[in-house]
């Protein structure tokens, strides 16, 4: 059964000290793919001189944008209306070998999923765990779910325990996280036993029993896929597959290529302060 979605994301920053001008990205559209439709999708920014569109090279749209004006605080308004359907997401070869997965084709097709950036680079416990587990798996199916089991039961969610420049490392130190941790530590260790993964960036809705209509306070998540034969969406935060729950904004090699918005300022904005607000109303 689908699931339909008015998603408003709210973001402000204030600086405490005034810049000349500033010049950002926004990746807060929805995908259209063949399990999910952007019906409406919007991008407000209040003071921008101009607003471009492009598709980056992981295939994520993006709102690029300009305040060319003297200003202390910069407001982001994106809402989407989108329709889910997992059970329209293509089926991964859930009994692929280990050979198989291995093989040149894939690998070449793949690469860019199996190195290690500095974000998901496995500290050389939760490495040795990964080999363990991926040695005792007959597929890399197995494999996969035992390292996001490992890495869930391990860690404690506590939401401002980390920050969008947290490493793996240093989250799996501390045994605590948020969503983008999780995902990191699962990313790395899946490419560490040679299975491609990406780190993926959404919304998830929080109330699978909350009425239609009614808006809830929801978040941007971030959740992993890896490939076995087509990306399989797994959420290592919650340790449950993803499905209409889950609305997918972009994917890339972790949290740095797909911010839901990045920027430059001109001049020294000196203590900035960022609140952001999503909400998500089912509506079908």
């Amino acid at each position: 059964m689908s699931a339909r979605y008015r998603i408003r994301h709210h973001s402000r920053y204030v600086y405490k000290e005034s810049v000349a001008a500033s010049f950002n990205e926004a990746r807060l559209t929805p995908l259209s793919l063949p399990w999910q439709v952007a019906l409406e999708s919007d991008v407000d920014v209040d003071q921008a001189s101009w607003l471009y569109r492009y598709v980056d090279y992981w295939g994520t749209q993006v709102r690029v944008f300009e305040v060319g004006t003297p200003h202390r605080d910069l407001v982001v308004n994106a809402s989407s209306l989108v329709e889910v359907d997992a059970a329209r997401r293509p089926v991964a070869d859930e009994a692929m070998s280990w050979d198989a997965l291995h093989q040149q084709q894939s690998l070449d097709a793949y690469c860019e999923f199996l190195p290690q950036t500095h974000s998901t680079e496995p500290p050389a416990d939760l490495a040795a765990l990964a080999e363990e587990l991926a040695g005792s798996a007959a597929t890399p199916r197995a494999a996969a779910h035992a390292i996001n089991d490992a890495v869930y039961e391990a860690m404690t969610y506590e939401a401002g325990s980390t920050g969008v420049a947290t490493v793996a490392g240093e989250a799996w130190a501390a045994r605590k996280g948020v969503c983008q941790d999780y995902a990191h530590l699962v990313v790395g260790a899946l490419r560490h036993v040679g299975i491609p993964a990406r780190y993926v960036s959404g919304y998830l809705h929080p109330g699978a029993q909350a009425e239609l209509g009614t808006p809830v306070v929801g978040e941007s998540h971030a959740w992993v896929e890896w490939w076995l034969d087509e990306w399989t969406a797994h959420d290592p935060t919650n340790a449950a597959p993803v499905l209409d729950r889950h609305v997918m904004v972009g994917n890339g090699r972790d949290y740095a290529d797909v911010p839901p918005i990045k920027g430059i300022v001109a001049g020294d904005p000196g203590a900035t302060e960022l609140s952001v607000e999503v909400t998500i109303t089912q509506v079908a």
